[in-house]
């Protein structure tokens, strides 16, 4: 009789595997294991069927989506960024004198193409032709002369442009760190003057300045404010405090 007993209590089910064990919510984030698992006839189901056993054959079933990797890219030297020089900006209207250095193209002549610096005397010279008078003058308007007198006998249709490639320089003088001549900036100011030279001295006057502009017509010498504008060939002249 207590061989039967301790037979009744023992209850036989089929071979089951042993595996490490994983929950549901486990299998629903990060899938089947790398391991190899064991078939599913040797698995005991213990989940015991509900919601999460239907959302992990949904789940099972359903196919996976394939992502193709993301492409990788070689480094690159910085100087593969660096952008070219560009040519200084100008107004149209702006008129050109001596100090100026111009890029003057003619196109389909490369003997005639380059860069030529506006002298003391306002003119520049170019091959055939000789010295052309740019002082006073626009950029357009010294390309429109060129072009008449590479007509004249030497190029039947020329085409030609003519770009400031950088301006002449401005100067300034009186209370500031270090006076002198420097290459002047598109779009300065009175202020961005200053702190080119340095700052104003501990002595500087820094509320007005004394701007000296000069052109065909003559010399004009005006107070100004900080935040007037220079242009090229100009003067400032900052003044000393008193107290």
């Amino acid at each position: 009789m207590t061989a039967l007993a301790l037979s009744g209590c023992v209850s036989t089910t089929g071979p089951v595997a042993m595996a490490q064990p994983q929950s549901d919510l486990d299998y629903m984030a990060y899938g089947q294991p790398y391991a190899t698992a064991p078939s599913s006839s040797a698995v005991a189901d213990s989940s015991g069927g509900g919601a999460i056993s239907a959302l992990r054959n949904a789940l099972a079933a359903s196919p996976r989506r394939a992502y193709a990797p993301q492409p990788t890219y070689a480094a690159q030297p910085m100087a593969a960024y660096a952008s070219a020089p560009l040519p200084a900006a100008y107004d149209a209207s702006y008129k050109l004198d001596a100090g100026d250095k111009l890029r003057v193209v003619v196109y389909g002549q490369e003997g005639l193409t380059n860069t030529y610096a506006i002298d003391a005397g306002g003119s520049i010279t170019l091959p055939l032709i000789g010295a052309v008078p740019a002082r006073g003058r626009t950029p357009a308007g010294l390309a429109a002369e060129i072009s008449a007198k590479l007509r004249n006998g030497f190029i039947r249709d020329p085409s030609v442009a003519v770009e400031i490639e950088s301006y002449r320089p401005f100067f300034i003088l009186g209370e500031v760190q270090a006076p002198g001549q420097y290459p002047y900036v598109p779009n300065m100011s009175v202020e961005s003057a200053v702190a080119i030279a340095g700052g104003f001295s501990p002595r500087a006057l820094r509320d007005r300045v004394t701007l000296t502009h000069t052109d065909s017509s003559g010399s004009t010498r005006v107070v100004v404010p900080l935040g007037t504008a220079v242009r090229p060939g100009d003067t400032v002249q900052v003044g000393e405090r008193w107290f």
